[in-house]
């Protein structure tokens, strides 16, 4: 293999980049592509340009990779009393603060020069607030138990940036799908965080998780349940038919398993909740794809 050929000592820092990057952890990336599709898609009719779906997948890929190294930064003295994190490059100092803090500025350059070059001017303002997100959401859990609505703008600014891109303008359907997207955000990483409480709590960390307290499923239930309705609305408005509610009906059912593996508030189950709504994200979009294929 190429590798092999690489010396010991430079495979191990690539190793470290690319675990404080997430690489080997896609479910971020995923979870900010469904949505970022569904934008496409609705936006272009069913045919959103080739060039513009290459552009939003890179996108995507590089500003989550640049959200997890400023995240790790912000985190960095506060991880190591989180079991879950404890081992993070950063944390232990495998990759140095300066590194980290380098690679979001670099990751952010490129996005930024592909937006300039193959986009248009509409979706280059709104650039700026993306990388504004995507920057101010770690230092959130320091002083608000909603970092998880932060990080659900950061998640969907990719949407109406998207929507400009292939059609040139913003539209309330736009907003309304920004709007599904952030309620959704919240509710899945407040399982996450459900993850960490108990090591949040003792080193000062806020989040959603820790504000609901024992409602946190009953709360996640009801922001599902609007995500569900929001996309309904999003639906007739558009008239898309049968298979896309199908794939509603798919997210919902997810949903309903999600709250099933939370029941007991275990760390493992949690996580696995968290996991899952990456096939949500995904029956929403196929239903989406396909509907609009055959209409």
């Amino acid at each position: 293999m190429l590798l092999d050929a690489v010396p010991e000592h430079i495979r191990s820092r690539l190793t470290d980049y690319a675990q404080l990057l997430r690489i080997n952890r896609p479910i971020g990336t995923l979870l900010l592509l469904w949505p970022t599709y569904w934008a496409l898609w609705l936006a272009g009719n069913g045919s959103p340009s080739i060039s513009n779906i290459i552009v939003f997948t890179l996108g995507v890929f590089f500003m989550r990779a640049a959200g997890c190294a400023i995240n790790d930064f912000a985190d960095r003295d506060w991880d190591k009393h989180v079991k879950r994190t404890k081992d993070r490059p950063l944390t232990t100092g495998r990759v140095n603060a300066w590194e980290a803090v380098a690679l979001f500025g670099g990751l952010c350059i490129v996005s930024f020069v592909m937006v300039v070059l193959f986009t248009n001017t509409l979706t280059l303002y709104l650039s700026f607030g993306g990388a504004v997100l995507a920057f101010i959401y770690p230092f959130t859990k320091r002083y608000t138990h909603l970092p998880q609505l932060f990080l659900g703008a950061a998640f969907s600014w990719a949407i109406p940036m998207a929507w400009a891109a292939e059609a040139g303008e913003l539209s309330q359907i736009t907003w309304l799908l920004f709007t599904a997207n952030v309620l959704w955000t919240v509710a899945y990483d407040t399982l996450y965080a459900m993850v960490d409480r108990d090591d949040d709590l003792k080193v000062g960390i806020k989040s959603t998780a820790i504000l609901f307290g024992e409602a946190d499923r009953a709360i996640i239930g009801a922001l599902q349940a609007m995500v569900v309705l929001i996309l309904i609305i999003i639906g007739h408005r558009c008239g898309l038919g049968t298979f896309y509610y199908l794939g509603l009906v798919a997210m919902a059912c997810l949903f309903i398993y999600q709250q099933y593996l939370a029941k007991d508030r275990e760390r493992d189950a949690c996580f696995k909740a968290f996991l899952n709504n990456n096939w949500a994200g995904f029956a929403v979009f196929s239903g989406l794809v396909i509907d609009l294929v055959i209409s």
